[in-house]
């Protein structure tokens, strides 16, 4: 496959994903984590713009030169921009606008891979496949979002699977002490945040080979999990009690059963299913309930070659901090992870929503302990 059809391939599946929507769906920010569709359409579209297209193409001309203040998502080198609660006040440019926008720098692009590339421009359009199809998966959890917290609990896809069909064989996986490489390694494709390869010192321990279910988890919330603060870090207790937590999120209690919001609509919990959208405060409550812990992303890197991931993001106890040796990139590049590590968690795996060919077991995501709106998951170690 030429660059130039990767290109066209990735860019196509960002608008598959929002073939379901209807116009209105594009424009909604529920809560400032979610951004409308539309602006990840023309955010990653932006991008390419941006950083491949103007300083690069000869006679490129800008589509629009406001359309930097209105898809600049955080690159404090690159200018100003619409500050990310108010992406959802934003009714123009439309919708059509985007697509046509989208269209423009596309026809630009295939244009530009058509001539020599230098090895600083491959690199830079490799990061930009990756980084459209990490707003990819922002988009798909997104939308869930726009659309889960509607009423009347809209169908995004019917035939949209939030479970894996791979069977999961249980029990537990023994890992002896000793001292292991950590970090990606190879000529392919990482993010800076993987580097570099370092040797790290583990205990003993022992890996559940399946994530924590939604039967499973529903024993928890029977048990009075939600109501006991023994097991929960006085933050994550505090969130409870201020948010009025009782559940997973999109969990809902009708009549006596509980219900959960699919992108295939309002169905009847799977028992057997991963839990799905738990914090990083829940998925400690729930192992400290098991009289267990969650993996260090050390423990879970080392181990994961022996168990299936890729069904949820699994919440891990390390922060997100730099590896040994790890430095920014000059410029607006270096701005991609570095400046965020501080106050997270790391998350190992993929999930369902997770492109193909997006995922590695170095691969790092990272978010706040609260938020949940993510296909993240839980994975037991004792």
């Amino acid at each position: 496959m030429t660059l130039a059809e990767e290109y066209l391939q990735i860019r196509k599946y960002s608008e598959q994903v929002c073939e379901p929507l209807q116009t209105e769906d594009y424009v909604v920010q529920p809560v400032v984590d979610v951004s409308p569709p539309k602006w990840h359409l023309g955010h990653t579209t932006w991008f390419f713009e941006t950083f491949i297209l103007k300083p690069f193409s000869v006679n490129y001309q800008v589509y629009n030169n406001d359309y930097n203040f209105v898809f600049n998502s955080y690159y404090e080198t690159v200018g100003n921009r619409v500050i990310r609660t108010d992406r959802g006040n934003l009714s123009r440019p439309s919708v059509n606008e985007i697509y046509q926008y989208r269209a423009y720098v596309d026809e630009a692009m295939v244009s530009f891979l058509s001539t020599t590339l230098n090895d600083e421009v491959k690199e830079l359009l490799i990061l930009g496949f990756n980084h459209e199809q990490q707003h990819q998966e922002l988009l798909l959890t997104d939308i869930k979002y726009i659309l889960g917290n509607n009423p009347l609990f809209p169908v995004y896809a019917k035939d949209k699977k939030e479970v894996l069909a791979s069977e999961n064989e249980s029990g537990w996986i023994d890992i002896p002490g000793g001292i292991y490489q950590i970090g990606y390694e190879g000529t392919g494709f990482s993010f800076d945040n993987e580097l570099n390869r370092h040797q790290v010192y583990l205990h003993d321990f022992s890996i559940s080979k399946t994530l924590v279910s939604n039967a499973e988890f529903l024993a928890f919330i029977h048990a009075g999990g939600y109501e006991n603060f023994n097991y929960w870090h006085a933050e994550g207790w505090d969130w409870v009690k201020s948010n009025h937590i009782i559940s997973p999120m999109y969990w809902h209690l009708i009549d006596g059963e509980w219900f959960n919001y699919t992108l295939g609509g309002l169905l009847p919990i799977a028992p057997n299913a991963a839990v799905s959208h738990i914090s990083y405060y829940e998925a400690y409550a729930y192992a400290s309930w098991k009289g267990m812990r969650l993996p260090t992303e050390f423990e879970w890197e080392v181990a994961a070659k022996n168990f299936n991931w890729g069904e949820r993001w699994e919440w891990t106890e390390s922060a997100y901090l730099p590896y040994p040796g790890f430095s920014k990139a000059p410029g607006a590049i270096g701005e991609y992870n570095g400046k965020f590590m501080v106050n997270q968690k790391v998350l190992r795996g993929a999930s369902v929503a997770t492109p193909q060919n997006h995922s590695r077991i170095t691969y790092r995501n990272f978010f706040h302990p609260h938020l949940r709106w993510q296909y993240t998951g839980i994975r037991l170690v004792k």
